[in-house]
């Protein structure tokens, strides 16, 4: 690798922005290509789906040339508004799945470290927390504490952000009035399309732990299909 495309792929990295470093394997060429680049559609293809699945793609060796796309992705990110029950098996199991988490709440008897042991903890307003926190398209979010006065500022700035997962707990009779909310704020269908609600794949669960396990599916469903 040339110092000056190494020197661009720490730059990358350091700006968490998603790369894709294109190798000819005949003439040794490199690019380096971001999310939407390519010469035609199958190059933009291999390099979403090189993104996507964190993994290296190679074109086949029936193609008029051979490149290897090799990603270099930020690192994926769950941001938990709320920290109620289900976050704790939810906060531990997404850090196993290779997540940073991190949990927004304000209420400090809540977000306490005894509760989230080496879990960070941000007790900011969770429209402040999450725009301090950048969301980006490496991005989950996921609002658990049903109470408008927290869920709803966080989701004001999910919703206006990259976040390639929004979710929230509740009842399909809370989530259809937490639509009404949002609508009334100004967010269009298309926008709240985006939400995920109840979240979680209906597997039938029932305790927190399995509350924490549909979500989590959910999340990594949402990020690894096409």
């Amino acid at each position: 690798m040339k110092s000056e495309i190494l020197d661009m792929v720490l730059e990358s990295i350091a700006t968490k922005r998603a790369v894709v470093l294109a190798t000819n394997l005949e003439s040794g060429e490199q690019r380096l290509l971001g999310r939407g680049d390519g010469d035609d559609d199958d190059e933009r293809a291999n390099v979403s789906t090189a993104l996507r699945l964190d993994k290296p793609v190679t074109t086949g060796p029936d193609e008029s040339r051979r490149i290897f796309y090799q990603p270099f992705n930020p690192p994926l990110r769950m941001v938990l508004v709320g920290a109620v029950h289900i976050a704790q098996p939810l906060s531990t199991m997404a850090v196993l799945a290779g997540y940073e988490v991190t949990i927004v709440d304000p209420r400090s008897a809540f977000a306490a470290e005894a509760r989230f042991p080496g879990v960070a903890l941000d007790l900011s307003w969770p429209d402040q927390a999450l725009e301090s926190l950048g969301l980006d398209a490496r991005s989950a979010v996921v609002t658990l504490t049903h109470d408008p006065k927290l869920d709803d500022p966080a989701l004001h700035v999910a919703l206006r952000s990259d976040a390639f997962f929004i979710g929230c707990l509740g009842s399909k009779k809370t989530h259809a009035t937490r639509l009404k909310r949002l609508r009334k704020a100004g967010f269009t269908d298309a926008e709240l399309e985006r939400i995920k609600g109840p979240v979680g794949l209906p597997i039938g669960s029932r305790s927190p732990s399995e509350i924490a396990v549909s979500v989590l599916a959910q999340v990594i469903e949402t990020l690894r299909k096409p």
